[in-house]
């Protein structure tokens, strides 16, 4: 107990501490209640403002009448529903695979792919900067870890000829979520091809938000058929909650059969799925929210530059403005919450030391009077810190 009470304690005088969850008292929108208080939310991966899309909620409350709200049971036991298997069959030709398999989460898909796919006679190689869901599914199979810097194709390439084994896997995230910016694919595949490696991407942000219809990153490099292994999420644009996996049957075949966290768990309830299912046909019919959205983060973003922030380099909605010192930026946080403006503060280990950042992230949904005020109130604070010069 003494040595939680000092890790605790360095937390906190580290400026990283995690304190108590801000909670909501309404649907996930543009604008929410948070703690008895309307703010503008600026921090959720709601990409596209279909969390609060009334088709989904009417797609929602049909599929729970007919179904019910539980399902029961793992998909290999009672648990599989009509609908699981139209999603799966929705998401692979959204994803211009062969079929796919539906996951409870993100981290449950990449974690029960990885670690049932390597042994220890593999190699994996995964982006520094990959998602703590990838690298732990990476650890639990035993096979060798090798790092690259992030998105450096010379150190990956590298790295490959010195530690290459009998099996290959080079994971990266599609889009990476605190940086905002985009793995190169199209030369991740050219060197997958040159060493006889097989390619993984966690499309997880990426999916909505870039591509033909909004199917993702692999599409965005028109790399459709040259990538094995495609992992998503339904949390985000898709504002719904799950995982998957898309690719051939082969794989998927062989994912239902040993992914031990796709195995024994209970399948997601229909309300869920079928959320989904409108949620994907929305995005490939209405090519007008992703549009705007990219429009509007790129001239936000190119509006912070101005301003004399350090910005990350990205053509996704996900702006990270680099505070550097922690403590400045939970303060920036905090002030910002106070005038009704929720971005978080992202800090060690999620980023690396010196790089603690305020993550904003757009929604289809923003005003333009909305972010006007949230610039006003960033320049504002920023100023105040000594984080900008003014």
């Amino acid at each position: 107990m003494t040595n939680i009470h000092q890790m605790m304690s360095a937390l906190k005088e580290k400026g990283l501490y995690r304190e108590d969850f801000k909670h909501l008292s309404s649907e996930q929108a543009h604008k929410v209640e948070m703690e008895g208080k309307e703010t503008i939310l600026l921090g959720s991966n709601n990409y596209l403002g279909l969390c609060s899309d009334i088709r989904l909620k009417e797609a929602a409350i049909d599929a729970t009448v007919k179904y019910g709200v539980g399902s029961g049971g793992s998909r290999l036991t009672t648990g599989s529903y009509d609908l699981h298997r139209a999603l799966e069959r929705k998401i692979a030709d959204f994803k211009g695979t062969q079929a796919s398999l539906i996951f409870n989460t993100g981290y449950m898909a990449n974690v029960g792919v990885i670690s049932s796919l390597c042994d220890r006679k593999w190699a994996i190689f995964s982006d520094k900067n990959n998602h703590a869901s990838i690298v732990d599914g990476c650890l639990l199979n035993g096979s060798r870890l090798v790092r690259y810097k992030h998105c450096d194709m010379g150190d990956l390439e590298r790295k490959i000829i010195e530690h290459r084994g009998s099996s290959n896997l080079i994971v990266t995230d599609g889009v990476f979520s605190m940086d905002g910016d985009v793995a190169p694919l199209d030369c991740i595949v050219k060197l997958a091809k040159k060493y006889g490696a097989i390619t993984m991407v966690d499309d997880a942000h990426g999916v909505g938000v870039l591509g033909e219809k909004g199917s993702g990153t692999v599409s965005h490099f028109r790399v459709d058929d040259e990538i094995d292994i495609q992992m998503g999420t339904l949390s985000k644009a898709i504002g719904s909650i799950g995982g998957y996996v898309a690719g051939k049957q082969c794989f998927i075949d062989y994912f239902r059969n040993f992914a031990r966290s796709f195995i024994y768990s209970t399948s997601l309830p229909p309300a869920s799925i079928a959320a989904s299912l409108k949620a994907i046909e929305i995005i490939e019919n209405e090519d007008s929210k992703r549009v705007h959205l990219l429009k509007m983060a790129n001239g936000f973003k190119n509006k912070l530059t101005d301003a004399g922030f350090i910005v990350s380099d990205t053509i996704t909605p996900i702006i990270p403005v680099i505070i550097g010192d922690a403590q400045k930026a939970v303060e920036i946080s905090k002030s910002l919450l106070q005038e009704g403006i929720f971005i978080p503060a992202i800090r060690p280990p999620t980023v690396s030391n010196g790089t603690s950042r305020l993550r904003l992230s757009l929604m289809a949904t923003h005003t333009d009077y909305e972010l006007e005020y949230v610039f006003d109130k960033l320049v504002f604070h920023a100023k105040r810190l000594g984080v900008i010069e003014g």
